[in-house]
């Protein structure tokens, strides 16, 4: 049996996560491998409950730490229902969206210290981290255009929040290169998706 084998995408809102999620999970298929997509939060009971009041304009103003709390929460139930299993079997677990999100959004653009969303990933976690991350990095005008949709709460922030999201996630992911991989996602789709595959495949 194969290892499992855990990998991320990631990155601020209109980059093309989930379109590259989608088509990294049919070409690993394709290579004969068993993959589980899943997207952080969600995809448990809990999670997809959480997900939808993180995200629902109604819901109105949450502080940073609340919602660290509540991504945590949804992020453990995750770990321990879809992604250690499916690692234990030796399937590839594609994930949108990992703890690398918490850091940006709720570190660096809410300001919430560092040590707090260090010390809950680790307990929501239990340390397991993707032996490779993509960051789809995207220019605000960019993103801005993509987004032409009615926005979650967090979508519907302003462009100075967003600046900050991004610059956190550059910083994190120039980090690690070993680990992580920057791709410029104001490329086409087909492009970015190419870039994606050469990024992984000689994991496989």
């Amino acid at each position: 049996m194969p290892d499992g084998l855990f990998l991320v995408i990631d990155g601020p809102d209109g980059g093309g996560k989930s379109t590259q999620c989608r088509r990294l999970a049919a070409r690993i298929e394709a290579a004969g491998r068993t993959v589980l997509r899943v997207r952080d939060p969600g995809d448990t009971p809990v999670g997809e409950r959480l997900r939808a009041v993180l995200l629902d304009p109604e819901v109105g103003d949450l502080d940073a730490t609340t919602e660290v709390l509540l991504y945590q929460a949804a992020r453990r139930r995750l770990v321990v229902e879809r992604i250690r299993p499916a690692l234990a079997a030796g399937h590839v677990v594609v994930c949108d969206r990992w703890h690398y999100a918490t850091q940006a959004y709720q570190g660096g653009g809410g300001g919430v210290d560092p040590a707090v969303v260090r010390v809950t990933t680790r307990i929501a976690t239990d340390g397991l981290e993707p032996r490779r991350a993509i960051l789809l990095d995207v220019d605000d005008a960019v993103a801005a255009r993509r987004m032409d949709r009615p926005l979650d709460r967090i979508e519907r922030r302003g462009p100075d929040y967003r600046r900050r999201v991004r610059a956190a996630f550059r910083g994190l992911f120039g980090a690690d290169p070993d680990r992580f991989v920057m791709i410029d996602a104001n490329r086409g789709e087909d492009e970015v998706e190419g870039l994606v595959w050469q990024a992984v495949r000689d994991l496989l």
